[in-house]
């Protein structure tokens, strides 16, 4: 069995979400203005994610952003492969969510996943963690 690195075990949340175009111009923040999210990653290599946008109410013609996947997960030190067996996304199942990690001096963490389209316009993604507990 691989080892884990140990810095990401645990439980985290949403902070912020930040998605820019190739010419770094700030979009829309992908799960809205008031991003919320949980993720917990299991020192055995499980992990479970949700995603959402936590505004009580959205606006009329908008639809509530929402996204969750579980599987199990390999991580470095600065990549993080998640091999999807469960999610809101049918056609994750089966496939690899990659994401590029990094963790700053106060213990935040930095998921990035590579470039995709998001809401009809490719996008860099960086969502920001917080540990709790």
């Amino acid at each position: 069995m691989t080892s884990i690195d140990s810095r990401i075990v645990g439980t985290w949340r949403l902070l912020s979400t930040k998605g820019v175009d190739d010419s770094g111009k700030a979009l829309p923040e992908p799960y809205g203005p008031v991003p919320n999210g949980v993720v917990c990653f299991q020192a055995d290599g499980r992990m479970h994610c949700v995603l959402c946008d936590g505004r009580k109410e959205v606006p009329s013609g908008e639809n509530r952003v929402f996204m969750s996947y579980a599987g199990n997960y390999t991580f470095d030190g600065t990549t993080l492969s998640t091999r999807v067996d469960g999610s809101s996304d049918q056609s994750r199942v089966g496939g690899d969510q990659v994401r590029n990690v990094s963790f700053a001096s106060d213990g935040r963490m930095t998921l990035a996943p590579p470039r995709r389209m998001f809401a009809g316009i490719m996008q860099h993604q960086e969502l920001l963690w917080e540990r709790v507990g």
